[in-house]
């Protein structure tokens, strides 16, 4: 009885988008591509995909994002539903937005150019298809939710690192200034950034010292609640 109930029901399509951030040292970025298929051909968009009948929800995002990236040691996560009747000129689909972090040096040109996919700056996207823009704003409100408590941030940033680096970036995120000194006792305080005796000689001829996040570290701060920022 219960099988019959099943078919009797409306049928639908299930989707993933990805949108993907990175983090050129100045700006948060949004990776999109050039749709290739109707509706929307030729339209900028994020990179997605349909749920296949043998795979999860999560496996068809991984999927799509490997396909666009070629990475797979990747921080992703699910962002939210998007179902709303219209969305999808071509057909009744539900989406299911998840957001990712990657490093834009570790994204090849060469699928770039497979892929016609370009990196915009959050506040200069061009027009995007179906509710994709909704998508990012809802994603750009989550990363800043959860790199004030959430390590995610650092994904963004090389190994080894300035704290002036990682200034910029959570100025990038928040788009606003930062206080340095205030910001440089926040984040030593704690003690979840090692000093090495390297330094970074690019932006003086003093140089500045690196830093690497101790993962032991956070993890026993983080169960007392603590907050980075």
């Amino acid at each position: 009885m219960a099988m019959e109930q099943y078919k009797k029901e409306d049928h639908l399509l299930l989707a993933v988008d990805c949108i993907i951030f990175g983090f050129d040292g100045n700006r948060i970025k949004a990776l999109l591509v050039k749709r290739n298929l109707e509706p929307g051909l030729g339209k900028w968009s994020l990179m997605g995909g349909f749920v296949k009948k043998t795979e999860s929800v999560k496996d068809a995002a991984t999927r799509v994002l490997n396909l666009l990236t070629g990475l797979t040691d990747v921080y992703m996560e699910e962002l939210s539903s998007f179902g709303e009747v219209n969305r999808d000129p071509g057909g009744r689909v539900v989406s299911i937005a998840f957001f990712a972090l990657i490093k834009i040096n570790d994204y090849s040109e060469s699928l770039m150019k497979e892929h016609h996919s370009k990196w915009f700056e959050l506040d200069h996207l061009p027009a995007l298809i179906f509710d994709h823009g909704e998508m990012i704003l809802q994603a750009k409100e989550r990363l800043r939710e959860k790199v004030s408590a959430h390590p995610a941030g650092f994904t963004l940033l090389p190994s080894k690192f300035t704290l002036q680096q990682l200034q910029g970036l959570y100025e990038a995120i928040y788009e606003k200034k930062m206080d340095k000194r205030n910001f440089t006792r926040r984040v030593l305080e704690p003690g979840f950034l090692k000093k090495l005796e390297e330094k970074e000689k690019g932006t003086s001829r003093k140089g500045a010292y690196l830093y690497v996040f101790d993962k032991n570290k956070y993890e026993k701060l983080s169960k007392k609640g603590f907050r980075i920022i």
